[in-house]
C-alpha cells in the first residue's frame, strides 16, 4: 500500500495518489482530485499486464479537460434539461454548461473537487466530500462518500450520500476503459453486450425526447455481443447527432443470472478479443449510460504521452436515467433528510473464451 503527493492545485493544496491491489490482480491508482481513477492495471487473458484506464499526467490537465476522465460524478450524473430542477419546495436553477443544460454536476462538479481521503489500506480507500447548500444550485448540504475496494479479480465501487434538505442525487464513475491498453488506439475491435430491451432516445442536445424505446432494429440492440466499430458506423440519426453512442440503456430487473443475491446484476460485458480480456460490469442501478468517447479530440496530453482521440476509450456509467426530475414515472433521484442514498458498481476482470 502506498499513498503519496501527486502534485498541487493552483491554490497550493496537495493532490494525493493512493494505490490499491497488487499483481497479478488489478492495481488501481486513485487521486483525491475528483476521487479519480487515474490508472488501472490488469493482467489480460493473454497473460500480459496492461494499463487499461485513460488518464492525464497532472491535476492541471484534469482540470482543463471537459471529458470527465476517471472522475467521480455528482451531484447529478448526466443531463437535467435547461438546468431546471423541480422539487416539492419549488423550482431550483442549476449551473449549466452543456448547450444550456446541466451536465454531470454542473460547471464545478464533484470531479473537480478535492476529496478527503478518509482511510485506506492496501486494498480499500474511502473518500469523503461535503457539498454545501446551494452548490451548483442544488438545495441541501450533502455528505458523500465513495469507497473503492480491490480484490484478486475485481474493483468494487460503493457510493453513499445523506442530506439535510430535499435534493436529488445520482452518482457514477466516469472511467474510460480500453482493454487493449490505454495507448492502443480505438475501441473499435471491442465487443459489447448489454442486456437491455429499451434505450432512451435523445434530441440533438442529449435530452430525452420522451419515454424509452425498444432497441429492436437499432444500433442499441446489444443483447448479443456486437463489434463496436461496426455499431458506431451504422447510419442512424441518434448516432449521427451524438457522434457515436452517448445514450442510456434500460437494464431491467430482476437480476439476470444465478448468484446475484448481492443485489448486483450484469449491466454489460466488454470483451477485447485481441488481448483475450473481458470486463463484466455489475451494478444495482436501473440505467447504463454508454459513452464511446465521441468528443475526445486530442486537445490534452494523455498520462503516458500522446493524445486521446475519438473512440480511444469507452465509459460505462451505471446510474439513474438522464433528466429524471422531468419524468416522474422513472426511478426517482430525490433524496430526503433521514434517508441514505446508496449505489454500487463492480468491475470483474477475467480471461475471454
Amino acid at each position: 500500500m502506498t499513498a503519496r503527493v501527486f502534485d498541487q492545485l493552483p491554490d497550493g493544496r496537495d493532490v494525493h495518489l493512493v494505490e490499491l491491489g497488487e499483481a497479478p490482480g488489478p492495481t488501481l491508482r486513485l487521486l483525491t482530485l475528483g476521487a479519480t481513477v487515474h490508472d488501472l492495471e490488469i493482467t489480460g487473458g493473454d497473460g500480459v499486464r496492461r494499463h487499461v484506464a485513460l488518464g492525464h499526467g497532472s491535476s492541471a490537465t484534469y482540470l482543463a479537460s471537459g471529458d470527465y476522465i476517471g472522475g467521480t460524478i455528482g451531484r447529478y450524473a448526466n443531463r437535467i434539461r435547461d438546468g431546471h430542477l423541480p422539487l416539492p419546495d419549488g423550482d431550483h436553477t442549476l449551473g449549466t454548461h452543456d448547450r444550456g443544460h446541466h451536465l454531470h454536476g454542473g460547471p464545478d462538479g464533484f470531479d473537480r473537487r478535492l476529496w478527503d481521503l478518509l482511510d485506506h489500506d492496501g486494498h480499500e480507500a474511502r473518500f469523503g466530500l461535503t457539498s454545501p447548500d446551494g452548490d451548483q444550485g442544488f438545495p441541501g448540504n450533502l455528505d458523500v462518500e465513495v469507497t473503492f475496494t480491490v480484490t484478486d479479480t475485481s474493483v468494487d465501487i460503493a457510493f453513499t450520500a445523506t442530506t439535510d434538505r430535499t435534493t436529488v442525487v445520482n452518482l457514477t464513475q466516469h472511467a474510460y476503459l480500453n482493454l487493449e491498453g490505454r495507448d492502443a488506439g480505438t475501441i473499435d475491435g471491442h465487443l459489447l453486450r448489454v442486456p437491455a430491451e429499451h434505450y432512451t432516445p435523445v434530441d440533438a442536445e442529449g435530452i430525452p425526447t420522451g419515454d424509452h424505446a425498444p432497441v429492436d432494429g437499432t444500433p442499441f440492440d446489444l443483447r448479443e455481443p456486437q463489434r463496436l466499430g461496426a455499431v458506431l458506423r451504422t447510419d442512424h440519426p441518434q448516432l449521427r447527432d451524438a457522434r457515436g453512442i452517448d445514450h442510456n440503456l434500460v437494464v431491467d430487473p430482476p437480476a439476470d443470472a444465478p448468484g446475484d443475491a448481492d443485489g448486483l446484476r450484469t449491466m454489460a460485458v466488454l470483451t477485447a478479443p485481441a488481448t483475450r480480456t473481458e470486463l463484466v460490469l455489475r451494478s444495482d442501478q436501473p440505467g447504463l449510460q454508454v459513452y464511446t468517447g465521441n468528443f475526445l479530440d486530442g486537445a490534452l496530453p494523455a498520462v503516458g504521452g500522446g493524445l486521446y482521440r475519438q473512440g480511444d476509450g469507452i465509459a460505462l456509467e451505471p446510474q439513474l436515467f438522464p433528466d429524471s426530475p422531468h419524468h416522474p414515472a422513472w426511478p426517482s433521484a430525490v433524496l430526503e433528510p433521514g434517508e441514505r442514498y446508496t449505489a454500487r458498481h463492480q468491475w470483474v476482470f477475467r480471461a475471454a473464451d
